[in-house]
């Protein structure tokens, strides 16, 4: 995987970003609330191996996940929202701030 960023004004690269990481399967189950209730023991087995959505009045309220499969997804989100800051910041005009200047300028030095 490389780790270069694209040329100002190119798209960016699909293999830069890809972590290889499935973060889901189309494996979905849906359940009332009201059977969710009565059986909670199961719908929390049953997210443990797929997303269980949580249904009123026939949509969708909520969604129970297994913790490892949220950390999965919060760490996702966060990788992503750097990567939007990366390419906003890579996009900013203006002279470039050399590295031992700004490694001064956060006080690493």
């Amino acid at each position: 995987m490389s780790a270069r960023s694209p040329a100002r004004g190119q798209p960016p690269r699909e293999d830069l970003y890809d972590s290889g990481t499935v973060l889901y399967t189309e494996s979905m189950a849906t359940m009332n609330i009201s059977a969710a209730r009565k059986s909670l023991p199961d719908a929390v087995e049953l997210a443990r191996t797929e997303a269980v959505f949580l249904e009123r009045y026939g949509r969708r309220a909520a969604v129970l996940l297994s913790p490892e499969r949220y950390e999965t997804l919060v760490a996702a989100l966060e990788d992503s929202e750097d990567v939007a800051a990366f390419d906003a910041a890579m996009e900013e005009e203006g002279p470039n701030i050399p590295w031992e200047q700004a490694k001064a300028d956060l006080g690493w030095e």
